[in-house]
């Protein structure tokens, strides 16, 4: 059933989604089998028009921000600067929104790419190359570290090893964004939040945002444990806290990861539900930052 939307007039930024289009290769691609794969598989086509669908449903949505998500890559030079074309493609969009054509929303209005900070100092020539193509938009990079020991946690999306975060070359990509006034958003698995606060204590002058609450688990190896796992995360977080540098985004607790009952449930979960599943994660953010 619908609910009746809480403070329409309440100005908000969302700031964390995605656009894409993926149509033209959906016949080939097999039938879902992890979560993850359920959802993006229903959404192979999002792009400005489904977005301001979901921003013009009675919500103030004033702006948002754009992060990234491996869309509209060029298709050809330097496989190292191919991402730059996620940048060119959203500062596009951002350019459409702020005609004013298209409703008062200015969708894109900060965009985060992506950028293998593996190559150590040399990253700087793609971080640069993105400030060009998105200008005063651009605003930082998110490098996934996501890891599980259990392959079935990530399914599609197993494609960095253990301790990324830790490599020596990794922070010395790192190193680059503060020289250049960029921020860092942080997405991997709640077991991996030590290293974050490792990474967020050498590294005090480079703004950190941590993506999902940190991405509580609650499936394959790990389904049934959020109760018992919820301490440690809690204690992680608190200690990531204490560190100036670190902001902490409220949301991604309806992905797979966690695996509340209300996900993929058949019968749409109300508020009441996910505010109950939800709100402890939450709270711990919120004391705590």
């Amino acid at each position: 059933m619908p609910e009746a939307i809480i403070e329409p007039d309440l100005p908000i930024i969302d700031p964390h989604h995605h656009l894409w289009d993926r149509r033209p290769v959906m016949h080939l691609i097999p039938p879902p089998v992890h979560p993850f794969e359920h959802i993006s598989y229903r959404k192979g086509h999002y792009l400005l028009d489904q977005l301001l669908e979901d921003t013009g449903s009675g919500h103030n949505i004033a702006a948002t921000v754009y992060l990234e998500c491996r869309s509209m890559y060029r298709a050809d030079g330097p496989a190292e600067m191919k991402c730059v074309g996620e940048t060119e493609f959203v500062n596009g969009v951002a350019a459409m929104a702020a005609s004013g054509l298209y409703g008062k929303t200015l969708a894109c209005a900060g965009i985060v790419s992506t950028a293998e900070l593996l190559l150590g100092a040399d990253v700087g020539r793609v971080l640069d190359a993105h400030m060009q193509a998105g200008g005063t938009r651009f605003k930082g990079i998110r490098r996934s570290t996501s890891y599980d020991a259990d392959p079935n946690v990530l399914g599609p999306l197993n494609r960095s090893p253990a301790g990324v975060m830790m490599e020596s070359k990794f922070r010395e990509g790192f190193a680059e964004l503060a020289k250049r006034g960029l921020s860092f958003d942080a997405w991997f698995l709640e077991p991996q939040l030590p290293e974050l606060i490792d990474l967020a204590r050498q590294f005090p002058e480079t703004p950190i945002v941590l993506d999902h609450v940190g991405t509580p688990l609650g499936l394959a190896s790990y389904a049934g444990k959020l109760p018992e796992r919820f301490g440690i995360w809690r204690e992680n977080i608190r200690t990531l806290a204490k560190s100036s540098n670190v902001h902490v985004k409220l949301g991604g607790l309806a992905m797979p990861f966690c695996n509340f009952p209300s996900m993929l449930s058949d019968k749409r979960a109300p508020s009441e539900q996910l505010a109950k599943e939800w709100g402890p994660y939450v709270d711990a953010c919120i004391e705590a930052f």
